[in-house]
C-alpha cells in the first residue's frame, strides 16, 4: 500500500467526521491509519472502534469541556489522544459538529505496514500482540501525545480509504471496560477478524475508555 495515502483522493475528507458520531464508527472499520514518523511509515487497518456520544455518561465530554477533552469540542476529523491510568495512551477521531463533544476511540489495528518498526516499539514479535487494543496501537504506531488536536487529513497522520466492509461484516456489541452507559451497543468490529482486543462484550484490557 506504499504510497496511496499520497493521493489526495484517498484520504478520508472532513466531512467524513462531520457526522452523527455512530454511523462515522462503523464506517471506519476497514479504513487504514497511517503514520508517517522520522522512523518510517507505519499503517494499520481499523478492526474496531467505540462510539463516545453526547448525552454518554462514559463519554470525557459528559459533563462539559475541560482542558483535557476540549478538542472534543473543537472541529472534527482532530486526534483526541489521552493518558489513562497512569501508563497508557489512548487514541480518538473527533467527530460531529464543533462544539458537540463526541468522538470515536480506535481499539484496534490489523498491521498493514512497518511491521518490523511496530514490533521494535512494542517490544513483541507476535502480530497478534502488537495492536490488539487501544494502548496498544498507539504504541506500535508511535502516536504521540503532542498529536492532540492533529488535523487527520494532513501529514504526518492520516486515514485513507482502503476496503469496503458489507454490514454482514460488521460485529455490533456493548464497549469495553466502563459501568457507566454499558449497556448502550456502540463498540463495533470486524466479524472474524484475529486483531480485535476480544470478541466478547467484555475484555481484560480496559484502558479504552473515553
Amino acid at each position: 500500500m506504499s504510497g496511496l495515502y499520497h493521493r489526495k483522493k484517498d484520504i478520508l475528507p472532513l466531512s467524513f467526521y462531520a457526522r452523527d458520531t455512530v454511523p462515522v464508527a462503523r464506517e471506519l472499520l476497514g479504513k487504514v491509519l497511517v503514520h508517517n514518523s522520522a522512523e518510517g511509515l507505519t499503517a494499520g487497518l481499523i478492526a474496531e472502534t467505540e462510539a463516545y456520544i453526547q448525552g454518554d455518561p462514559a463519554c470525557h465530554a459528559y459533563r462539559g469541556m475541560t482542558p483535557r477533552n476540549r478538542a472534543m469540542f473543537g472541529p472534527p476529523g482532530r486526534a483526541y489522544i489521552y493518558f489513562t491510568y497512569g501508563m497508557h495512551h489512548c487514541f480518538n477521531v473527533v467527530t460531529a459538529a464543533p462544539g458537540i463533544g463526541e468522538a470515536v476511540l480506535i481499539r484496534a489495528l490489523e498491521p498493514l505496514e512497518g511491521i518490523d518498526i511496530m514490533r521494535k516499539r512494542r517490544g513483541r514479535q507476535r502480530l497478534r500482540e502488537l495492536c490488539s487494543g487501544p494502548a496498544r496501537l498507539v504504541q506500535a504506531m508511535g502516536l504521540e501525545p503532542a498529536m492532540y488536536g492533529h488535523d487527520l487529513t494532513e501529514e504526518p497522520l492520516v486515514l485513507i480509504n482502503w476496503t469496503p466492509v458489507s454490514e454482514e461484516e460488521v460485529a455490533v456489541t456493548t464497549r469495553v471496560g466502563i459501568s457507566s452507559g454499558a449497556d448502550l451497543p456502540l463498540r463495533f468490529y470486524l466479524r472474524g477478524n484475529e486483531y480485535i482486543s476480544k470478541k466478547g462484550e467484555t475484555s481484560g484490557e480496559n484502558t479504552g475508555n473515553l
